[in-house]
C-alpha cells in the first residue's frame, strides 16, 4: 500500500472536464513533481490533494484511508503557494509560528520549533524582520518553514520558485532537495519547468490535457518515454515520422522517411513509427562515419554557441530539419557548411 493513492480522479468546471481518471501512487518520503504545460491539470490536481476543491469522482487515499471528504484544515498537509502568502504585518518568527499558535501549542515548544526551522533554512538572523525586508528567495524560505514547522504528513508546493531569477532558482532547488533529505517529508511539487522537475524529483508525473501521460523517474522519462508527448516535452528531441520495413533479403529492419533510408537493428516495431533522436546522441562531422554509424548528409542552417557546446540546426537532403549538439572547444561550423549527421540507430527511441 502506497502512502498516497490517487484513484481514478475526475474533475469538472461546469461542462469542461479538467481531469480524466487520474491515478498515481506516491511512496512515503518521496519527492514527486507534477509537470506539464499550462492547462494540463497539474494545479487542479494539487488543489484536490489539498482539499481546496471537491472531486467529481474517484478517491484520494492516505495510508489506506479515504481523505477525499476531509476538510483542508484536518488533513495535516503543508502548502507553499506561488506568491508565498506571508502575513506582511508579522515578523519572520511570527509568520513561521502562526500554524503552531493556531494548534494552541505551548510557547516553549513554539520557540524551539521555529528556531529549528530558522536554522534549517539559514534565516536565524532575520527572525525579527518583516517579509517586505527580505529578498524573494528569503521569503520563499519563510513560506517553506511555515509549511513544515508543524511536521505535516505531506508538503504541497505550488510553483514556489516561478517568480525567482534563474540563478536563485537553481540555488533554492539545491536547498529544497537538502531540506527534503533532512526531514524525510513527502513532497509534491507543481511546476512547468522541466529542468527543475528533473533536478529535484524522485518521480515525475507528466500531465497533458488533464491526463497522466507517464509517471516515472527523470531518467526513464528522458530515455524511455512511452508517448510522443513525453518524448517531445521532456528535453529537446528530433521526432521523425517514418516507416519500418523488412530489409533486403529479409535481413534486419530498415527505417525510411521520404527518400532517406537506413538500417535499424534490434527493433521489434514494424509499420509507421516515430523515430526519436536526442540532440546529444548524434554529432556533426565534415566526413561520413566509418565505424558503422548512420551518416546523413545535410547543410547547417544555423548554429548557436552556449560556451560548453554548440547547437546546430541541420537541413537534411530531404529538407527535414534536425537539431544536434556539437563540441565547441575549437570553434563552430559556419552556416551553410556541408556536413554529415552521424549517430547509432540502435540507440534511438522508437514509438508507434
Amino acid at each position: 500500500m502506497s502512502f498516497i493513492e490517487i484513484k481514478n480522479v475526475n474533475k469538472f468546471y461546469g461542462n469542461a472536464q479538467a481531469l480524466f481518471d487520474v491515478s498515481i501512487n506516491i511512496e512515503k518520503g518521496a519527492f514527486v513533481t507534477l509537470l506539464g504545460p499550462s492547462g494540463s491539470g497539474k494545479t487542479t490536481l494539487l488543489k484536490l490533494l489539498a482539499g481546496f476543491e471537491p472531486l467529481a469522482s474517484g478517491a484520494i487515499m492516505m495510508n489506506g484511508s479515504d481523505v477525499s471528504g476531509v476538510p483542508t484544515e484536518k488533513r495535516n498537509f503543508g502548502v507553499v503557494f506561488q506568491g508565498y502568502a506571508l502575513f506582511p504585518h508579522m515578523s519572520v518568527f511570527d509568520n513561521i509560528a502562526y500554524p503552531l499558535r493556531v494548534r494552541r501549542m505551548g510557547r516553549d515548544e513554539i520557540s524551539k520549533r521555529v528556531h529549528a526551522m530558522l536554522d534549517l533554512v539559514q534565516l536565524s538572523k532575520f527572525a525579527k524582520r518583516k517579509p517586505s525586508e527580505l529578498s524573494g528567495g528569503q521569503q520563499q524560505r519563510v513560506a517553506l518553514s511555515r509549511a513544515l514547522v508543524f511536521n505535516p504528513d505531506l508538503l504541497l508546493l505550488d510553483e514556489p520558485m516561478s517568480a525567482l531569477d534563474k540563478k536563485l532558482r537553481v540555488d533554492l532547488q539545491e536547498e529544497l532537495r537538502e531540506i527534503h533529505k533532512t526531514l524525510g517529508t513527502t513532497f509534491i511539487n507543481v511546476t512547468h519547468d522541466q529542468e527543475e522537475a528533473m533536478h529535484m524529483s524522485d518521480c515525475i508525473a507528466v500531465m497533458n490535457n488533464g491526463r497522466i501521460e507517464q509517471f516515472a523517474s527523470a531518467f526513464d522519462l528522458y530515455r524511455r518515454p512511452t508517448t510522443r508527448f513525453v518524448a517531445d516535452f521532456i528535453g529537446k528531441s528530433n521526432l521523425i515520422e517514418g516507416e519500418i520495413s523488412e530489409g533486403k533479403d529479409k535481413k534486419g529492419a530498415m527505417f525510411k522517411f521520404d527518400n532517406i533510408e537506413f538500417a535499424l537493428p534490434g527493433t521489434k516495431h514494424t509499420g509507421k513509427v516515430a523515430f526519436i533522436l536526442r540532440p546529444e546522441d548524434a554529432c556533426v562531422n565534415l566526413e561520413p562515419a566509418i565505424d558503422g554509424r548512420v551518416s546523413l548528409q545535410g547543410t547547417i542552417h544555423c548554429s548557436t554557441y552556449s560556451g560548453d557546446r554548440a547547437l546546430y540546426t541541420v537541413d537534411l537532403e530531404n529538407k527535414k530539419q534536425v537539431i544536434i549538439y556539437g563540441t565547441a572547444r575549437t570553434g563552430i561550423h559556419a552556416d551553410g557548411t556541408k556536413v554529415f549527421v552521424c549517430f547509432k540507430a540502435e540507440e534511438s527511441i522508437i514509438l508507434p
